[in-house]
């Protein structure tokens, strides 16, 4: 299966690359990102061996669709987005912390929860809650941003200030903005019948010393969502909700062995299942974008993207 996992480029004042999870991101001169979307799937902070068809093209055109929907609240870095699978945008100086903004006790925070804790990155939750239920406010818990292979940790406000992560006033303002883009990201997700449940947000400093959202925002890997129609009645009976994220892939893995812990095996994924995943990953571009997803050709990938970046340089 044709797929983009790896990349190799060396575009003309190209002066490092770095590579994560799941992007490639390239750094030109001292000021410009190259970002390119792979289809690479990380779950549980591990690297799965086999890439997903289409997930760099629907995750990139989903996020810079997200950012220029939301660019009139919060400042972002992206400048351009030349190729389905690349943004190219200001090179700034990230925060050590992810923001995360939960709307809903789901994944980590409703396993945290069915353990008996209470208190998530010292934020209290409500006791008598559900899997799935809905917080009265949206909550914030942010995580520190892992280095290459390894996890990001959950991390409270004042832990943040404490050891001089982010000053009080920076962190003021990712507070500020994080809410902000979450309450946007809500109303997004609801007009398309969807319910935005959680996500996480990356901010910069970009040379002028603006603080600025980087990064992907309200895309399946970085999201959770809900369909709206069906959320009350899945919840008054107790079932699972149906979610449009990569939570299914997890509880797969987890069905299967797997939560990224020492000694245990990664289960072999057959190309029917990712062919599966794939069209997951469809359903919530056109869920979210109101959009028909239209497929890129596979072949060649690399070498329509290094084209489509040296004519956007040139």
């Amino acid at each position: 299966m044709n797929t983009l996992t790896k990349t190799d480029f060396n575009f003309p004042n190209q002066i490092s690359k770095y590579s994560g999870k799941v992007r490639e991101v390239y750094k030109i001169k001292d000021d410009v990102l190259v970002m390119i979307s792979t289809d690479r799937l990380s779950a549980f902070d591990v690297v799965l061996p086999k890439g997903i068809p289409y997930k760099g093209q629907i995750l990139n055109q989903i996020a810079c669709r997200m950012l220029n929907a939301t660019s009139h609240i919060v400042p972002n870095w992206l400048i351009s987005s030349p190729d389905p699978n690349v943004s190219i945008g200001e090179a700034c100086e990230p925060f050590k912390v992810e923001m995360v903004v939960r709307g809903y006790l789901s994944g980590h925070a409703a396993r945290i929860y069915k353990s008996g804790e209470r208190i998530i990155c010292g934020v209290k939750m409500p006791e008598g809650m559900i899997e799935n239920d809905k917080f009265k406010n949206p909550i914030i818990t942010p995580t520190t941003k892992a280095e290459n292979g390894s996890h990001d940790e959950d991390i409270s406000r004042k832990e943040i200030l404490s050891n001089n992560i982010v000053n009080e006033k920076d962190y003021i303002v990712l507070e500020e903005y994080s809410l902000k883009l979450f309450n946007e990201g809500t109303k997004i997700a609801k007009k398309q019948g969807l319910i935005l449940v959680d996500t996480k947000y990356e901010f910069g400093k970009n040379k002028n010393g603006q603080i600025i959202l980087i990064d992907e925002i309200h895309t399946p890997d970085s999201s959770r969502y809900f369909y709206l129609n069906s959320y009350q009645d899945l919840q008054n009976s107790k079932l699972p909700q149906k979610q449009l994220s990569k939570e299914f892939v997890r509880q797969w893995l987890i069905g299967n062995g797997f939560q990224g812990k020492e000694n245990q095996i990664i289960p072999e994924m057959s190309d029917e299942y990712i062919n599966g995943v794939t069209e997951r990953y469809i359903e919530l571009y056109e869920k979210i974008t109101g959009l028909k997803f239209e497929k890129e050709e596979l072949n060649q990938i690399n070498n329509r993207i290094e084209n489509n970046v040296l004519n956007y340089f040139n």
